[in-house]
Parts: structure tokens; sequence; C-alpha cells
């Protein structure tokens, strides 16, 4: 088998700090996988996308983290696994996540990180929704000829006593019933929504959306709706 000798990683730096992960000991981070999730991010720019498309009511005289730097990591600790909140009580000291999000200090504590998400409405679901899909229209170098949109009602099972949890018969659980629209791998929208509702609401709405923008876009597409909801 082939011998692995890097001994050193380079990642992109910024503010003159400069960032490395070897394997020589020292400031130790449990979270490493953030680095690589940040450089992702930096490719496709889809955090960036999403600041520039929320408004921020604060007053900026009285900003200590800007909106960017609490998606980023609000986000990044999501896709990682880091669910709760609290989590962030201790990773906002952690020096790999401070500069994944790009600062030199500690990070976001966790009621800062729940005064975004409780701001957060229907209106800014839709700004999210939007942004998914210009950049799932970017993923395309030539018009396609054929879309196919997959509607998907899934159970997102509770193991706690959060607000709108309802008993769902079907999953025999507790549970929200998010709607999701996927072409292919790529998910185009996402709709958080108690369970006690039809599993098909929301969804003409968010069809008629999807249509206008695509067909605005590329006005000979052929969309094909396909789905459990």
């Amino acid at each position: 088998m082939p011998e692995w000798n890097a001994e050193l990683f380079s990642f992109p730096s910024f503010d003159r700090r400069k960032i490395e992960a070897s394997f020589s000991g020292g400031e130790v981070s449990s979270d490493g996988g953030v680095r690589v999730l940040r450089a992702a991010d930096r490719r496709r720019g889809l955090v960036p996308a999403l600041d520039a498309g929320l408004a921020d009511p604060r007053d900026a005289d009285l900003i200590t983290h800007a909106q960017l730097d609490l998606l980023r990591q609000r986000i990044y600790g999501l896709a990682l696994g880091d669910e709760d909140l609290n989590d962030h009580d201790t990773l906002r000291k952690d020096l790999a996540w401070q500069s994944a999000v790009e600062r030199g200090e500690e990070l976001a504590s966790s009621p800062t990180l729940c005064r975004l998400e409780n701001r957060a409405d229907r209106q800014t679901a839709a700004a999210m929704s939007r942004v998914l899909v210009e950049q799932f229209i970017a993923s395309f170098k030539t018009a396609p000829s054929e879309l196919i949109l997959d509607f998907d009602a899934t159970d997102d099972r509770m193991h706690g006593l959060q607000e709108g949890r309802f008993f769902h018969g079907y999953s025999g659980d507790w549970c929200f019933l998010p709607l999701s629209v996927f072409c292919g791998e790529q998910l185009l929208v996402s709709d958080l929504r108690p369970s006690n509702i039809d599993a098909a609401k929301h969804a003409p709405a968010i069809l008629q959306m999807l249509v206008t923008r695509l067909r605005a876009e590329w006005p000979g597409v052929q969309i094909i709706f396909r789905g459990d909801s």
C-alpha cells in the first residue's frame, strides 16, 4: 500500500493569519473538518450569497458579530453535527472555528445565535430558497432541455420538546414534516413545516415559483413535476 508522508497541509489564509494543519501537536482542535467545509464554501460562495439576500435590522453601530459571521458559524455547526446552540459556548473559543469564520477573536455566543434564528420568518425562508435556486441555475453551462423536480415530504423526528412538535401517525413519532425539492442531487427548496398538516401543503405555491423562475431563465425548458406529497 502507498505511504502517506505529508506532514503539513495549507489552507487559504486571511488577515495575515497563516492556516496550516499538521500532525506535530500544539494547539489542538476537535473540528478539523470545519476548514474543509470553509474551503468548499469559498468556492461555492453559498453563505455570502445568503448574507447578501437577507436584511439585517440591527443598528450597524452596535454590531459586534456581522451577519455573515453568524451565518457561517451556525451553518457550519449544523453541517458538522453541532445542532444545539449551546455547543457554540465551547466552539466559539476554538481557533479552527475562528479561522473558518475569519475572525481573530471569540465567535458569537449561543444567545446571539438564538437571536439570529428567532428573527427569521417566512420571508427569510423565501430569500434563502431564492439563493439555492440561483446557485442551481448558475451550475449549468448550457440551457437544459428538461428538468425533473422531485417534491418529497419527509419526517424529521424530534428528541425534545421543540415548538411546533406534533405526533405523526404515519411516521409513528413526534416530528416536523419538511418539504424538500430536488433536481437530481441539487437542493432547490427546503420548507420546514409542522407535521399536523397535509403533506402537499405549500407544494403548489413552491412549484409555481420554481416554474416561473426557471422558465424566465430557460424559456424552452420542459419541467416535469414528480413527488409523493
